[in-house]
């Protein structure tokens, strides 16, 4: 009767962020993986250890198992979701909840919101007396829209804000902080935070430098012209 916790990479790779910070804080341990014709031929290495594109940690503590995505999967969404119905059938889950992203336009002013989808009541009870406000519109695509249209068992969707399709670090943060509390799991999400702030600094460098050489070769262009 484990808590399946499941993290697809969509906009901003949220999901993705957010199972991997997981998993590293909860001590989790690999217990299996994904493979077949549709799993992207690759691996990532972090700290020195190898991160399948499709993994399954648990967490025996939290009894909580968590299935992490390195990467989309075109085409193969369905069969994956049903995988994961059937996993969540046959280890009798107590309840599945999926960490996704919703876009936003434009940058966002503060920190970012997150909202939630369930189809249980006390677990709509819970979030709701977290603050949450249910996300009433949208579109939903990837696993998680198959999850949430035919789910075996308790599903809850919680969605973190993002503008950008650069990894939101932010985001993930704030989707983590809900889940921290909703569940009671005691983690420290400040590291996070902290990483993700580092890398908006740095990323507005980047952007800075660029706009300089954008307008040094524009300069350089008129010098010429002139």
């Amino acid at each position: 009767n484990p808590i399946i916790i499941e993290g697809f990479p969509g906009i901003g790779l949220v999901g993705t962020i957010a199972t991997e910070f997981l998993s590293e804080s909860l001590k989790a341990k690999e217990v299996g993986y994904l493979k077949g014709k549709g799993v992207p031929p690759l691996v990532a290495l972090h700290n020195g250890k190898i991160v399948k594109p499709m993994s399954l940690y648990y967490a025996k503590k939290q009894n909580i198992l968590i299935v992490h995505f390195l990467s989309a999967v075109p085409g193969k969404e369905w069969e994956i979701a049903e995988l994961l119905q059937a996993l969540s059938k046959k280890l009798s889950a107590q309840e599945i909840i999926c960490l996704e992203s919703v876009g936003v336009p434009g940058p966002l002013e503060g920190s970012s919101e997150t909202y939630y989808y369930t189809s249980n009541e006390k677990a709509e009870k819970r979030l709701k007396d977290l603050g949450l406000v249910e996300l009433k519109n949208g579109i939903v695509m990837g696993i998680t829209s198959v999850l949430m249209g035919s789910s075996p068992c308790c599903l809850t969707c919680l969605f973190g804000e993002t503008h950008t399709k650069l990894p939101d670090s932010k985001a993930a943060a704030g989707i983590l902080n809900v889940l921290n509390n909703y569940l009671k799991l005691g983690i420290d999400t400040a590291p996070l935070l902290k990483s993700a702030q580092e890398f908006e600094k740095k990323l507005k460098g980047i952007l800075e430098s660029g706009k300089q050489v954008q307008k040094d070769k524009a300069e350089q262009t008129l010098s010429y012209l002139g």
